[in-house]
């Protein structure tokens, strides 16, 4: 008996191939489209230094270094992470602390760090490590989790700390898919709905005070005031992102003008597109066309049939991970998965509906397929620990003890109702 432990111990299982098959695909098709959507414009800038492959050596350069984490952080047991997530949680609060006093500012957003010569992006980071918080307090917390004052509310507060580091970069894009994938993690560890309607109704009545507050003190500060131009500013920007995705025709020439060369991209795709390597929208008339509008780029030169085909492997790339998760035996590995994959699947549903007028803009990444080092290799991490989940979900002892065993569960969360689904199902 004490053998056949010990043997179960050092037993690892082999990794969900379809996902990481799928993880390395889109990870090579992102390269593709990078090279395609920013060749032009590196070859014609000395800033660039006059390459077609500025970007794409770098974002090959992250890629390669995304594949190392990725391979260590599968062969990091999942459970081990209970005990990682604390320190890790502690060292991005830090550096999100960091990024407000000696960040530097891009886009209107001081959300940039140097570190070992290279700049970084603590909020991707953080996005993990709330992910790897939450799931290792419910779990811990257990049916105490339904508790509003010692189960929820500690959760609630955890949340609002870090996604107020994050909104005060600002970045609200980064912000809102924080917040949205940890009300996917809340909900699936079995928390209260009328406590998740309730934050859900404070939050929308605390964005619209803070708006509002916003657009007061603007109109009551003095036009000469150099602080009251550069709010007002940002105001006007918000409010223009919005009016752009109301009317992309209303100025076509100002705050709309990306999303309306974006749409005229997709349009001029038509079925087939125009081949990789072929369409003009990139050809300085679409700014960060290889980050924020990338899908852009792939409806012109891939046309409907490619962007399908390339939306169906997304989705079925989410769901493959969202069954690995599931089937889990631990309630911890569970929502770490169905965080990561819930993450995912919320920042592209934002990148690609942005691009498509389907919410306005927010300018994020589409994971694993636009130019940005620090997102690439924080996605490619975490899919590794989604990878390591899925090596425990194929040892053979495991599955053993799924038919064998009798376990009466006393918690009635909806990650733990589909993962008895997918047993039974099995």
């Amino acid at each position: 008996m004490k053998q056949q432990t010990a043997q179960t111990k050092t037993k690892r299982g082999t990794p969900d191939f379809q996902l990481l098959i799928l993880t390395l695909l889109l990870v090579g098709f992102g390269l593709v489209m990078v090279f395609s959507s920013s060749s032009s414009i590196a070859i014609a800038s000395e800033r660039f230094n006059n390459d077609p492959l500025f970007f794409t050596k770098k974002q090959l350069m992250w890629a390669l270094i995304g594949v190392v984490g990725m391979f260590f952080a599968m062969n990091i047991r999942f459970n081990k992470y209970k005990k990682l997530y604390a320190p890790f949680f502690l060292f991005t609060t830090v550096m999100l602390l960091l990024v407000l006093i000696t960040g530097k500012v891009l886009n209107g957003a001081r959300s940039w760090i140097h570190i070992f010569g290279f700049s970084v992006q603590p909020a991707e980071f953080a996005k993990i490590a709330i992910i790897l918080y939450l799931a290792a307090l419910i779990t811990k917390k257990g049916e105490r989790f339904r508790d509003l004052k010692t189960g929820y509310f500690p959760v609630l507060i955890i949340v609002g700390f870090v996604a107020g580091l994050i909104m005060l970069q600002p970045d609200f894009g980064t912000c809102f898919i924080l917040v949205s994938t940890c009300g996917l993690v809340i909900y699936a560890g079995g928390a209260s709905m009328k406590h998740i309607m309730g934050s859900i109704l404070l939050v929308v009545l605390g964005g619209a005070l803070a708006f509002g507050a916003n657009a007061l003190f603007s109109s009551m500060s003095s036009p000469d005031d150099a602080t009251s131009t550069v709010t007002e500013a940002k105001t006007n920007y918000k409010i223009g992102r919005i009016q752009a995705f109301l009317n992309p025709l209303s100025d076509p020439t100002d705050g709309s003008l990306n999303l309306y060369r974006s749409l005229v991209a997709i349009g001029d795709g038509g079925i087939t597109g125009s081949g990789v390597g072929q369409g003009t929208i990139k050809l300085h008339y679409l700014p960060n066309a290889y980050n924020d509008f990338i899908f852009s780029v792939i409806g012109e030169e891939l046309g409907f049939l490619g962007s399908t085909l390339f939306l169906l492997v997304y989705l079925y790339f989410i769901w493959r991970g969202i069954i690995v998760s599931l089937r889990c035996p631990d309630p911890f590995g569970t929502l770490v998965g169905i965080g990561i994959m819930g993450l995912i699947a919320i920042q592209a549903f934002i990148n690609i509906g942005g691009v498509t007028q389907t919410i306005p803009v927010t300018g994020v990444t589409l994971p694993f397929i636009s130019y940005g080092g620090t997102s690439l290799f924080v996605m490619m991490v975490a899919m590794g620990i989604v990878l390591s989940i899925s090596r425990t979900n194929n040892l053979d002892v495991i599955k053993e003890e799924r038919t064998t065993s009798v376990t009466v569960q006393t918690r009635t969360s909806p990650a733990l109702r589909s993962r008895e689904a997918i047993r039974r199902i099995r």
